[in-house]
């Protein structure tokens, strides 16, 4: 790996942080792998995954193929999210940059540009939750529960990367007894051994388990190595990936079988009210004030997190043409104040509409990131061995190119393939509506696109880095 040539020594404030999408020098790595299962631990014990795990039930599963679903798609999707997050370390760099080896420096743009979109919408929806929490609250209004969330994530997400672990930690510990609390009244108001009792296996409700939580985890993908660059170079990149793999499996398990068994006692009360009801299941009084407090905790750091990471994106697409990964802190508090302006404003007019809207949301985005995820992991573990030339990714004309046609004609190879495996309400494929609205196109188009992608390395070696543009011009169009 080449490092940059200037290691620096850290400057200003430790707490708030001074790099963005530029490399981490040595000298200022810091963190142990421990932080890392704290924070995707944290960031899943919360109200959007237990949502996710009642769509199972709601949108027609039972409760013992829901639960046994959703842990086969948490196991596929955390190994995908985590041998992300292995790169974190080895690169020093946020994970969508490093894009730039298989996309080029200007093609890498067409998958961050999605990457952000999906940032701004899971905020967005994430918003509406925090918002009904923190609005029970302080006895107000959802709206100005939303504005009150969205100003808080915009001082986190310009902090960075330090506070957002904390919270991650703290999360953690609010997490558990939130959902020890929940859980307890469960059991007194409903018979567990009865819940599980419930079987009517339907392949289409099971798969549709699988695809949600499978879909949750690889979400993650596009920006989990960007909270694992702070850590040593020499950090085991297995460690690693057990941290994160773990801390975010055992989280969205635990938030998402609650969620099955909410949605299966609510018997349709659940849609529209969801923050409502869970607290409502037998809390009042200050039980309730400090569940509705865990709540909207419990939401920044996945808030943080979007915010943050669409930050990044930005920067990454921002630098593809100003030629340089330094970000000024202006710079990147004019882009956290764009993200969530953009994002609250969806919430808002969104909020009424979340659960259906979110269930379509969700599983669209496979379509997007399971072709790039793919690719990434080829060209990272098989192609370019865990190796990375971290100069040549801020150079248009330089080794690995401005646009990598392998790399993008992969990516949209792959999306398309997985087009008449696509059920959702934007768009049913020929091939889900045979199969009875059972959607394949997640390991449809990650298998595809990984030996489509591999397949064509090893047949044009010679075109996999770069297209070259002319010497002569390199000056005026970089």
């Amino acid at each position: 790996m080449t490092q940059s040539a200037e290691a620096g020594k850290p400057q200003g404030n430790k707490f708030i942080e001074n790099r963005s999408i530029d490399f981490i020098p040595e000298n200022e790595r810091h963190g142990s792998v421990f932080s890392q299962f704290t924070l995707w631990f944290g960031a899943n014990l919360q109200i959007t995954a237990i949502v996710t795990g009642a769509l199972a039930v709601v949108l027609g599963g039972d409760v013992f193929w829901s639960i046994i679903g959703l842990i086969i798609g948490q196991a596929f999707g955390s190994t995908i999210m985590a041998l992300h997050a292995a790169q974190g370390p080895k690169l020093g760099l946020p994970q969508m940059i490093s894009s730039r080896v298989q996309f080029g420096v200007y093609g890498a743009c067409i998958p961050i540009l999605l990457v952000c979109f999906m940032y701004i919408g899971f905020t967005a929806t994430g918003t509406v939750l925090s918002g009904q929490a923190i609005a029970k609250l302080l006895n107000t209004s959802n709206l100005v529960g939303i504005l009150i969330f969205a100003a808080i994530i915009i001082i986190l997400a310009t902090v960075g990367y330090r506070v957002i672990h904390w919270i991650g930690k703290v999360a953690s510990i609010l997490g558990i007894i939130t959902f020890i609390i929940i859980f307890t009244k469960i059991m007194l108001i409903a018979d567990i051994s009865t819940l599980f009792a419930v079987k009517h296996f339907d392949w289409s409700s099971f798969l549709l388990a699988i695809s949600l939580s499978a879909s949750w985890q690889i979400a993650f993908g596009p920006y989990v190595a960007d909270y694992s660059r702070y850590l040593p170079s020499k950090t085991s990149s297995s460690k690693v990936f057990w941290a994160v793999a773990g801390g975010s499996f055992i989280g969205s398990q635990i938030s998402m079988t609650l969620g099955v068994f909410i949605a299966q006692i609510a018997q349709g009360n659940f849609v529209g009210n969801e923050v409502a009801y869970v607290i409502g299941l037998g809390s009042i009084g200050t039980m309730a004030a400090l569940l509705y407090f865990c709540i909207a905790f419990g939401k920044l750091t996945i808030s943080t997190l979007n915010s943050y990471g669409c930050f990044m994106c930005i920067a990454t697409i921002y630098s593809s043409f100003k030629g340089t990964l330094n970000i000024t802190k202006k710079q990147r508090l004019i882009a956290v104040l764009g993200i969530v302006a953009i994002s609250t404003i969806i919430a808002i007019l969104g909020e009424h509409s979340f659960l259906s809207a979110f269930k379509s949301f969700i599983l669209f985005l496979l379509t997007f990131f399971i072709p790039w995820s793919a690719i990434n992991l080829i060209d990272y573990y098989f192609i370019s061995h865990e190796k990375c030339d971290i100069e040549e990714l801020s150079n248009p004309n330089g080794k690995y190119g401005r646009w990598n046609m392998i790399g993008i004609g992969c990516y949209f190879a792959g999306i398309l393939f997985q087009l008449p495996f696509i059920d959702t309400k934007l768009y049913t494929g020929s091939i889900a509506h045979m199969l009875g609205g059972v959607d394949l196109s997640w390991i449809a188009g990650l298998i595809f696109t990984a030996v489509l992608y591999f397949a064509c390395v090893k047949l044009f070696p010679s075109k996999v880095k770069i297209i070259q543009p002319n010497i002569s011009n390199s000056i005026s169009n970089s």
